[in-house]
């Protein structure tokens, strides 16, 4: 079915913004869990926050990232179109330029996040 559809960049958008919108609702739903775990189970706490720091847990950050980075961009070109009816004239520019903003903002988070999965040191320090 992915072979034969038509559509354009507008329908793309949608769709995307759709199924990141339920790997974020996944995620809250997964994060009440494992606070609610801190306090039930501390030891089986600690054993998912052990998943989490794994390659794969990182993987899965990762994706949790991407999720939020190109819902929060394409909520923004939303707005924009919402608010400035012509920007419509624009759609396919926007959702490109959100692409844009996607790799230049995600590629150095996940350098961030993979990097320990490597065993490589972070590139950015924060905190002390």
């Amino acid at each position: 079915m992915l072979f034969r559809y038509r559509g354009s960049e507008g329908m793309l958008a949608w769709a995307f913004h759709r199924v990141s919108g339920v790997a974020i609702w996944a995620f809250i739903l997964l994060h009440v869990f494992d606070i609610w775990l801190a306090n039930v189970n501390p030891k089986l706490y600690d054993d998912l926050l052990a998943i989490y720091g794994s390659p794969f847990g990182r993987v899965v950050e990762s994706l949790l990232g991407a999720a939020l980075l190109y819902h929060a961009l394409n909520g923004m070109r939303i707005i924009v179109m919402d608010f400035w009816p012509s920007m419509t004239r624009y759609h396919k520019q926007l959702w490109y330029s959100n692409w844009v903003l996607f790799a230049v903002v995600g590629l150095p988070i996940l350098v961030q996040i993979m990097a320990p999965a490597f065993g490589l040191k972070p590139p950015f320090s924060f905190g002390g």
